[in-house]
């Protein structure tokens, strides 16, 4: 019996940003699922209007399961998690325990197949760069949606993940924040006019 996907389907237990008022939760499902749906964007913008090769597929697979390690270790807060380096250091060995955990909970003939999905490979290194920026970008929606519910919460958050978002410097993130990151300040009915 494997335990592993069973414990992935717990990604959507556990919940992002707690240290602060929500107006809606948010769960590291969900954030993984908007984290993909933007990382194969990214590659695709990059792919169509920048002339990378991006495998937009392999990225999004990357992306669903960039944080399926906080099944074990929780989602740590981001000001606790980058407090300083040796905590950041320390954190990063758990989330690569916490990989290695779930790993052994697969078949052996099914692992060679995952284990590019916790422990980073070379030949995906520009695939995890679109992922990280996506990362944020996610982060950035989130923000934004909390303001549009006058949430005030996340004003300083927000105005720290656009300065992140607007330093990432890749040219189908700056595509994407132009082009579509306009359009979550919307509301309903201005999306359907």
């Amino acid at each position: 019996m494997s335990n592993f996907f069973a414990m992935v389907n717990r990604m959507k237990l556990i919940d992002r940003w707690a240290l602060m008022r929500n107006t809606a939760k948010e769960n590291i499902a969900e954030h993984s699922h908007s984290v993909a749906v933007i990382a194969h964007a990214l590659c695709i913008i990059g792919n169509k209007k920048f002339g990378k090769n991006y495998d937009a597929e392999r990225c999004a697979v990357l992306a669903l399961y960039h944080d399926t390690t906080e099944v074990i270790t929780g989602d740590m807060p981001t000001p606790v998690k980058y407090y300083n380096e040796d905590i950041k250091s320390v954190y990063k060995d758990i989330e690569r325990v916490a990989g290695e955990r779930l790993l052994a909970m697969l078949p052996e003939d099914l692992k060679e197949d995952y284990v590019p999905l916790f422990e980073k490979q070379t030949e995906d290194e520009e695939l995890w760069k679109i992922v990280k920026a996506a990362d944020k970008i996610g982060a950035l929606i989130k923000c934004i949606e909390e303001i549009r519910m006058g949430n005030r919460e996340f004003e300083i958050a927000l105005e720290s993940q656009k300065r992140i978002v607007e330093e990432i410097n890749m040219p189908e993130v700056e595509y994407f924040r132009k082009e579509f990151l306009p359009a979550y300040e919307l509301t309903l009915d201005e999306h359907t006019k």
